[in-house]
């Protein structure tokens, strides 16, 4: 089996495709009563992957009992070659409306369609949203062993 890394801006450039690309993940968080894996409508920011959440909701309460968490995007399976996805791990930050940094991500998201699909006016916003910068990836492709890389690569923030 091929072990070869990518190159930094290779893999990097790979990931930003696939978060491009993928609008669904499944969000895994810790709480008092255990683990819980949600899948969830993402939006994409550099590395950064972001939601919204009911303030009430089980991944929520987790979230505020404990903001590591792990997110697992991937593409539509067609057989084992095709197996495309990665694995981010970071903290979950609330950022509340009227944060500083809040603009700056809410611009990022396509809130449009979700505020539509809730019955809310496109032009409200949410009372939050929560961000997952990466600090660690694992990305996988299986493809890249035609090329001799390692189906596994490792991405790191340092």
């Amino acid at each position: 089996m091929p072990d070869r890394p990518l190159d930094r801006l290779d893999l990097e450039e790979r990931i930003h495709n696939l978060l491009s690309t993928q609008n669904m993940c499944v969000l895994a968080t810790s709480g008092p009563r255990g683990l819980l894996a949600t899948p969830i409508r993402f939006f994409a920011l550099d590395f950064a992957a972001m939601f919204t959440a009911s303030p009430r909701s089980p991944k929520m309460r987790n979230i505020e009992s404990d903001a590591r968490v792990s997110i697992g995007v991937f593409a539509p399976l067609v057989g084992l070659a095709s197996s495309r996805g990665v694995q981010i791990f970071g903290e979950a930050v609330i950022v509340p409306h009227g944060d500083e940094r809040f603009d700056h991500y809410w611009a990022a998201c396509r809130w449009e369609s979700e505020q539509v699909e809730q019955g809310r006016s496109p032009d409200d916003s949410p009372g939050a949203v929560v961000v997952v910068e990466a600090t660690r990836m694992v990305y996988t492709e299986h493809w890249l062993r035609k090329s001799g890389y390692a189906a596994r690569q490792f991405w790191s923030a340092d």
